[in-house]
């Protein structure tokens, strides 16, 4: 099982609480996190891309780093994690993602990858004067389809003549193309996301679902694999949880519950908002989800509250689903909880023998060093 850690571009990662931790988003402490789960054998790290925040009592997210920059910055300090940065692409012409991604693959010596995201929160787009019309929603996946055909042209053959109703290319090219096959990773969570990911993407990006229940996603992955039957795609998932951890089962609730206590609700209300706006993609889809969430203050990302030993066994249980391939992890407390991950609670996890045995080795003195 892949693990991965979602890195913190915006102010107070994934807590819309005034309790949670409170701090701005910068290259040092994404670089600290990103290169201590290197450390631990993380396999990637991935960045969002957000253009404007919800605001509220603790502002949030409306300090953010740009991905493509931040990631570019962390593959050079890196050697072995593989990179992934996410294209807003109804603001980013796909000749110039499919040459910043050429770019970068050139600098992680081919660790990067892509997360392509449709958009959805308005006032982003707006703000610039970009934003498409509300008719939109109802065609964002044919955007999208588009868009990465375009980008797999130039990746493939540094060429691309696609005539579509959204793109117009002549004689567009790129080069040099990038040296690894570059992966595409997509959130697809309602049907029309699932079938944009069966026949595009490389990965489907979902939520986990619930707070220690960490299987209850496992219906989206049945969905896609009935998408993929009709693609003949293997197209594997990587599931969102947040991991609260402590000594004890008590001590871990005991922070949840004062993270929503605290819970910024302005900020929260107008996530809500936003997300309601989208009224034809469908009740399925990941905004909906955040929406509609009865524990708001972090997203309703699927939530995973416990002992080291016991937040170990239910990591284990995600590794069990079918059709899924990595997690890719969220913390309370970033600094602490890659650190918390890597020592107390990846070497209890089956999922991960492998790893933890691959590190022991490279940690052992060689014999010189022990006959010294």
């Amino acid at each position: 099982m892949k693990i991965g850690v979602f890195c913190p571009i915006g102010n107070n990662g994934w807590l819309l609480s005034e309790n949670a931790p409170q701090y701005k988003p910068t290259f040092e402490l994404n670089k600290q996190i990103v290169q201590r789960a290197e450390h631990y054998g993380f396999d990637f790290a991935l960045s969002m891309i957000k253009l404007r925040g919800f605001g509220g009592k603790t502002e949030f997210w409306d300090y953010n780093l740009e991905t493509f920059t931040l990631m570019a910055g962390l593959a050079a300090v890196t050697s072995k994690i593989q990179i992934y940065a996410t294209a807003a692409t109804l603001v980013m012409p796909p000749a110039i993602v499919a040459r910043m991604a050429s770019t970068i693959d050139s600098i992680s010596n081919g660790r990067f990858g892509l997360n392509v995201v449709t958009g959805w929160q308005m006032p982003e787009y707006s703000q610039m004067g970009m934003w498409p019309g509300d008719e939109y929603f109802a065609k964002r996946y044919d955007y999208l389809s588009e868009y990465v055909e375009v980008l797999r042209e130039l990746w493939a053959t540094g060429k691309s003549d696609l005539k579509g109703e959204f793109f117009q290319m002549n004689d567009c090219q790129v080069k040099p193309q990038p040296k690894a096959d570059m992966k595409i990773i997509c959130a697809g969570q309602s049907d029309a996301g699932l079938a944009f990911s069966a026949k595009y993407a490389d990965y489907n990006f979902v939520f986990g679902k619930g707070l220690n229940t960490p299987t209850a996603y496992a219906e989206i992955n049945d969905r896609l694999k009935a998408q993929t039957d009709k693609t003949g795609r293997n197209v594997q998932t990587y599931v969102l949880f947040m991991v609260i951890a402590a000594e004890t089962d008590d001590a871990a609730m005991q922070k949840w519950q004062h993270y929503n206590d605290g819970a910024d609700m302005e900020a929260i209300r107008w996530l809500q908002d936003q997300g309601a706006k989208d009224k034809v993609s469908g009740t399925d889809t990941n905004i909906r989800h955040m929406a509609s969430s009865v524990s708001p203050v972090n997203i309703n990302m699927g939530t995973i509250v416990g002992s080291f030993k016991n937040v170990a066994k239910m990591l284990d249980e995600i590794s069990g689903i079918e059709g899924t391939e990595g997690i890719l992890l969220t913390f309370d407390d970033f600094v602490q909880g890659i650190e918390d991950f890597g020592q107390r609670i990846q070497p209890l996890m089956k999922c991960r023998e492998s790893v933890v045995t691959e590190l022991t080795e490279q940690a052992e003195p060689t014999v010189l060093e022990k006959s010294a």
